[in-house]
């Protein structure tokens, strides 16, 4: 079998200078110059695409849900999703510098084998959104065909779900130009339909009745704020560099930060607002999107438009899912798998379909368990995120990437101090975060109590400070001590050795 970590030879380009659609082969390893390509503009169309699902209309209803005001609501949202999305710009500044996956680029903060702990956490994640993703497409198209008359129910749901499970891992498994060519596409055709949807459903918005939303405690805003950090930008830090890599080295850090951020931050932004006023202007419609976030849109569409709908539907989270199930392959890649990428994004597809089918026909309440799935694994997140960006934010120079990949690199094999800070990160952040609506999670929010916060029932309960706490225990745990750790490593000899040199070695 092919190492599939071995790095092919660049394929010739067409006459457009792009190279010609095949399954990608890279996998862990370090991107050659010859096949960087692009600027950082280029981070705009996977990014947009990425994010210009027409969900983000539905977390304005998520948003109010807190108990808070419409200008709260809104505050909450833009703080939490540019922040967030800065995050990621940050992130991606490593790609570009190492030309490797974010998880690999991981490992000169936690060693090689002992980022093995945070790429399984990246793993869950990121598998855990595509899966959510492919769920809502799935229930999305059934509530358009059953609204068209014939159609809908479980046979409309079992065909929805193979038909964008099969353009999911299609895209995953054929890899990055794929990707590219096909977040472009979904940018243009989603854009536009999205700007159809707004024009037709404007005359729902009351003001009146949103500006009489009351206003809601300190406590509830800060919920919502650390609930759009966790639905936005912390969910994908853990894959933002796995396409700056792709960019040359000399490309500016500051366009890979201001595009990375503009292009994922401007869709939420917008839709959100939006939301915000169609959820504001109806209590019916803000509670019908707990249950079907995506479905319930449409009840307020006129019958022509809902074909349309469920294209603008289905591509904006397709969109999002070919990004996470190919960043989730890398993350399993990362854990200690060793097959092929496009094998890797296929078992992520197995266990995706196999999630979805449970959101679809099973599970009861979808906003409930969608909240604690967020939470949950957006403590552990976070303080891996912040560890990683006090190691980027310290280091003066490239990545030596054969040490990337050698146990007895200048990274080291398995760092205790790294480690250890993610655990006691993680540890206080769950005991800062609450979820009564899945059961599941009733043993988090155990240092509300003691803490003086009111317990799991007080004031401080949903406001979720548990991922806040993790970002800045990950973030100054990490770049405190971590000045000489690194400085010694940037001033050793250069390894010399390839990626692939490394790995078989």
């Amino acid at each position: 079998m092919t190492d599939p970590y071995d790095r092919p030879p660049a394929d010739a380009a067409d006459g457009a200078g792009r190279r010609p659609l095949q399954v990608e082969t890279h996998g862990l390893d370090v991107i050659g110059d010859a096949e960087r390509k692009g600027t950082p503009r280029t981070l705009f169309w996977p990014w947009f695409g990425a994010n210009v699902s027409i969900l983000g209309l539905s977390y304005g209803a998520f948003a109010l849900g807190f108990g808070i005001s419409f200008w709260q609501a809104l505050a909450a949202g833009a703080i939490g999703i540019v922040f967030s999305f800065l995050l990621c710009g940050f992130v991606a500044v490593a790609g570009k510098r190492g030309s490797a996956p974010t998880m690999v680029l991981s490992r000169a903060a936690y060693g090689v084998r002992g980022n093995r702990l945070p790429s399984v956490v990246s793993w869950v994640l990121t598998v855990g959104w595509e899966t959510v993703l492919i769920a809502l497409a799935t229930m999305a198209t059934a509530t358009v065909f059953d609204r068209l008359g014939p159609g809908g129910g479980t046979g409309t749901e079992v065909v929805a779900l193979v038909v964008v499970g099969a353009l999911t891992v299609g895209g995953g498994v054929m890899g990055f130009d794929l990707i590219m060519r096909l977040q472009t596409l979904i940018t243009v055709v989603t854009g536009v339909l999205t700007v159809v949807y707004i024009v037709l459903v404007a005359d729902h918005i009351h003001w009146d009745t949103v500006r009489a939303i009351p206003a809601g405690s300190a406590e509830e805003f800060i919920g919502a704020l650390v609930f759009m950090m966790t639905g936005f930008g912390l969910g994908w830090v853990n894959a933002a560099a796995d396409y700056s890599r792709y960019l040359p080295r000399n490309s500016s850090s500051r366009g890979v930060v201001a595009w990375t951020t503009f292009g994922s931050s401007l869709a939420p932004l917008l839709l959100l607002v939006f939301g915000l006023l169609l959820a504001g202007s109806s209590e019916g419609l803000s509670k019908a999107v707990a249950a079907d976030p995506i479905g319930a849109l449409t009840t307020i569409l006129p019958t022509w438009f809902l074909a349309p709908f469920a294209v603008v539907a289905v591509l904006g989270l397709v969109g999002g899912a070919v990004l996470d199930i190919y960043s989730s392959g890398l993350a399993l890649l990362s854990a200690g798998l060793r097959i092929p990428r496009y094998l890797a994004a296929g078992v992520d597809g197995v266990l995706m379909l196999a999630g979805s089918v449970y959101i679809v026909f099973y599970a009861d309440d979808f906003l409930g368990q969608f909240m604690g799935f967020l939470t949950t694994l957006g403590v552990p997140i976070a303080a891996w995120c912040g560890i990683m960006l006090a190691d980027i934010a310290l280091r003066r120079r490239d990545y030596d990437e054969g040490d990337l990949y050698r146990p007895r690199g200048r990274y080291g094999d398995v760092p205790p101090a790294p480690l250890l800070l993610t655990l006691a990160a993680t540890a206080a952040g769950w005991g800062l975060v609450t979820n009564t609506a899945a059961g599941w999670l009733n043993w988090q929010g155990y240092l509300l109590g003691p803490l003086g916060l009111g317990g799991r029932s007080g004031d401080w309960a949903y406001a979720n400070l548990g991922v806040l706490v993790a970002l800045a225990l990950g973030f100054l745990g990490a770049l405190l001590p971590g000045r000489t750790r690194v400085r010694e490593q940037e001033t050793r000899t250069p390894s010399g050795a390839s990626a692939e040199e490394a790995l078989r070695s």
